[in-house]
């Protein structure tokens, strides 16, 4: 049974099919989802790969997944982003000027743009509106990759605009649960809140324990191999911070003092400057050159 909270029914007899693709820069997980019945898939949290020290971007995983998708014959209809990103840039708009598709986030990425844009003192040709983005999810909305129905939950506690894709019996659960041994994303960053995303993980794990969640990061721990792929089931019964019979203020507890003893993403400055925009770069200044700004103590 779906909770309350859960507005559609799960229809677990549709599987689709879920291709992974790793970025070790990075440690996340990027998917193409496709329709088994059609030729329509979607692509979820593609990388950019941006070379910090030398202020160079390439897209080696992007043509990994470009490839992937054009040697198959298959049909990009969306490139979804599950959040604003702090850990890698977006390669969505370079993804949807090879093989088209609609890019989408949650409709909160307004407030993620009102904040990172006072942070990083954009000025008034910065739009806060979502206008970066062919389309704003709203909880509970619906959209299709071929003849499969997507639906969307808001699951925010990491960022607040951070979304859950549910399609069958897969689930995109982006930055709010890790593997079972891996526990729950942090929730310290501008707009975060730990007891807020304990209860979006509880959402999440108020779907029928058969379902797949893949996830967006994993950073092996205790040195074991790289996994994205567990089930509500499994998390339900088995991971560290939010498993069955941990409470909200245990969990918040435990997060706000973990948080505190964090580093920031290697990445986070030029990765929410840039995945604010839809994965694009700032515009260039009168000499034709393109520059991410460093806030000192801004963050």
């Amino acid at each position: 049974m779906e909770s309350a909270s859960i507005p559609f029914k799960v229809d677990l007899t549709l599987r689709p099919e879920v291709v992974p693709f790793f970025d070790p820069a990075t440690n996340t997980i990027s998917y193409v989802v496709r329709d088994p019945a059609s030729d329509a898939c979607a692509v979820v949290d593609s990388v950019m790969d941006f070379d910090y020290a030398s202020g160079r971007i390439s897209y080696e995983h992007a043509d990994a997944m470009i490839a992937h998708i054009r040697a198959a014959g298959w049909r990009v209809e969306w490139l979804i982003e599950t959040h604003v990103h702090a850990d890698h840039l977006s390669a969505a708009p370079y993804i949807q000027q090879k093989l088209g598709g609609k890019l989408g986030i949650g409709e909160n990425i307004t407030v993620v743009q009102n904040t990172f844009g006072k942070v990083f003192n954009e000025g008034t040709e910065f739009q806060r509106d979502g206008s970066q983005f062919d389309r704003l999810f709203r909880d509970g909305d619906s959209y299709r990759i071929g003849g499969m129905t997507v639906h969307v939950l808001f699951t925010p506690g990491h960022t607040p605009a951070c979304t859950t894709h549910v399609v069958g019996d897969a689930a995109f659960v982006g930055d709010t649960l890790f593997m079972p041994d891996g526990g729950s994303a942090r929730a310290d960053f501008p707009g975060g809140d730990a007891a807020t995303l304990y209860r979006s993980m509880r959402r999440i794990l108020s779907l029928p324990d058969a379902v797949r969640l893949f996830m967006c990061h994993d950073y092996a721990p205790n040195g074991r191999d790289i996994r994205w792929e567990t089930t509500v089931g499994e998390e339900r019964r088995h991971n560290i911070h939010v498993r069955d019979g941990i409470g909200e203020d245990a969990f918040v507890a435990m997060r706000e003092a973990r948080d505190r003893t964090l580093a920031m993403p290697r990445l986070i400055i030029p990765s929410l400057q840039v995945n604010m925009r839809a994965g694009r770069l700032p515009p260039k200044d009168e000499s034709g050159r393109t520059f991410l700004k460093v806030p000192v103590n801004g963050l």
